[in-house]
């Protein structure tokens, strides 16, 4: 399927399905147990109306939005998601390029396939890196340093992994990482030249953030991966996250609220910002949707936070439904992955131009001129 006949997001994911490898398409498509919270993300935007105003002059359509202390292009922008190397080799470079493209924030995970210094290098975009409180403070204290000598705008750290969520579809498909061509995944492989070839030309998938701490170990990337988990703390508590938030001293997202308690909480430690998010689906079956979260949280907190909903958007409307009910905008993750997996750099920017022209369209049919009109 070529980019041009990709008409909206689902259409991407097709496409990203006939170009992938089943344990790299499953991967960015699965979710934990019975994938019940992964399915309901998107389906709950279902339950959510947009109400038109007609006889508006809206000749003029305003997508700027203020987030984190800075001014975006869109009401949305584009979430950390690991090891993008493995939808593609062009990786993280491609989605941050093409989030500058559009004018609008690019977040990098800690377990990206690039360092935050080249992200820094290659785009001027508003940044945001992704983080973990891990068992080797040192290495969190080093990110939080890196990010402020590479000018990063602010940090989001990822509180909904103590475990890693089971995710039986990479069971079932052989995933490893590095990618390992096993009695599993072979014919999948062999069915998928174009990605295999790139594989082979571009075999390196090395964890870029963290491979520097982890030569006593030995191994390639598996031995990377196994070290990132064993650094995953179950005691990391809200102390935790207060020492970090003095650390940065600058914008920063609590990511992986949904309580409002918790929400209370993130907002008394210094937080900045609450990123209302499930893990997509990936981590705890059963969890609410982002978007059924947002009026509790912001009833109780009124505007103290920012609050950005990330999970299950595959329509520029269900943006606008967020922004209706309370949000200050929204992030996108297998949105944007499936457009990489596509077509790279111009795939990404293929599912931008599809949310955006959904956004500016349902914004005129609502006789909205401007985000705030929304509110």
């Amino acid at each position: 399927m070529k980019l041009a006949n990709c008409h909206n997001i689902a259409d991407l994911r097709k496409a990203a399905k006939s170009r992938l490898p089943a344990p790299m398409f499953h991967y960015i498509d699965g979710g934990s147990d019975d994938e019940w919270t992964l399915k309901n993300n998107t389906r709950a935007f279902d339950k959510y109306e947009l109400t038109p105003k007609v006889l508006k002059n809206v000749e003029t359509i305003d997508l700027k939005t203020k987030i984190l202390g800075t001014e975006i292009d869109l009401p949305f922008f584009l979430s950390p998601t690991g090891m993008s190397r493995l939808f593609n080799h062009e990786k993280e470079i491609a989605v941050a390029k093409a989030a500058e493209k559009f004018g609008t924030a690019y977040s990098l995970s800690t377990l990206g396939t690039t360092s935050l210094e080249d992200i820094a290098e290659t785009v001027k975009t508003p940044k945001i890196f992704q983080l973990y409180i891990l068992k080797d403070r040192g290495l969190t204290k080093e990110f939080v340093d890196r990010c402020k000598a590479a000018g990063y705008t602010a940090l989001a750290l990822t509180v909904d992994m103590p475990v890693a969520g089971n995710r039986e579809r990479d069971y079932r498909t052989g995933m490893v990482m590095p990618p390992k061509f096993g009695l599993k995944s072979l014919t999948s492989f062999a069915m998928h030249p174009h990605w295999s070839l790139n594989f082979m030309l571009n075999p390196n998938f090395t964890l870029a953030n963290v491979a520097h701490r982890v030569d006593a170990l030995g191994g390639g990337a598996m031995g990377l991966i196994d070290y990132v988990n064993s650094q995953f703390d179950r005691t990391v508590n809200w102390d935790d996250a207060e020492w970090l938030i003095k650390q940065w001293d600058g914008p920063f997202i609590i990511k992986g609220l949904q309580h409002p308690e918790d929400a209370k909480r993130a907002r008394d430690i210094g937080a900045t910002a609450l990123m209302i998010s499930n893990h997509g689906g990936r981590q705890m079956d059963g969890a609410p949707a982002p978007i059924d979260c947002v009026k509790a949280i912001r009833d109780a907190i009124d505007r103290d936070l920012e609050l950005i909903v990330d999970g299950g958007i595959r329509r520029g409307s269900h943006v606008l439904k967020a922004i209706r009910e309370g949000a200050d905008a929204c992030s996108v993750g297998r949105a944007y992955l499936y457009g990489l997996a596509a077509g790279g750099q111009k795939g990404v920017e293929r599912a931008l131009t599809l949310l955006k022209s959904e956004i500016e369209r349902n914004m005129a049919l609502m006789g909205a001129n401007r985000i705030n009109d929304l509110i």
